[in-house]
C-alpha cells in the first residue's frame, strides 16, 4: 500500500520535475528508493522481487520528478502518519476496492504504463 500511495501521489503532480518529499512509515519503500536498490532491481529485471508491476509504474513517475523519501516511525504519534493509517484502514474495509489489473491479468513485467 505504501508503494501504491507513492505512485498515486506522483501521478497527481501537474508539472514535470516537481520537487517532492514523500513521508512513509515503510522502511522498505524508503530504503529501496533512497539507497537506489530499485535501480539495481530494474537492471536485473526485478528477478525475485514482488510487485514488479508497481515498481515499474513507480519508476516511470519517479523519473518525471525530483523525489526524495523520508522515513517516519509508524504508530508513534505522528499526526499525519496516524491519519494516513486511519484512511488506509477505512479503504481496506471498503466495499469499493479497486482491482489491481496488472496483477490480476498476470501481466507483471509486461504491462505498459
Amino acid at each position: 500500500m505504501e508503494l501504491m500511495a507513492a505512485i498515486t501521489a506522483l501521478e497527481k503532480l501537474k508539472s514535470p520535475k516537481t520537487e517532492i518529499t514523500i513521508y512513509t512509515d515503510s522502511k522498505y519503500v524508503c530504503d529501496a528508493v533512497e539507497k537506489k536498490w530499485v535501480l539495481d532491481w530494474e537492471k536485473k529485471g526485478f528477478k525475485g522481487k514482488k510487485n514488479e508491476d508497481l515498481w515499474r509504474k513507480f519508476l516511470v513517475q519517479y523519473r518525471e520528478h525530483k523525489v526524495s523519501f523520508r522515513w517516519v516511525k509508524g504508530h508513534a504519534g505522528n499526526e499525519f502518519n496516524e491519519r494516513a493509517d486511519l484512511l488506509a484502514i477505512a479503504a481496506a474495509n471498503s466495499s469499493r476496492l479497486l482491482i489491481d489489473e496488472g496483477f490480476e491479468k498476470g501481466n507483471v513485467g509486461n504491462t505498459l504504463f
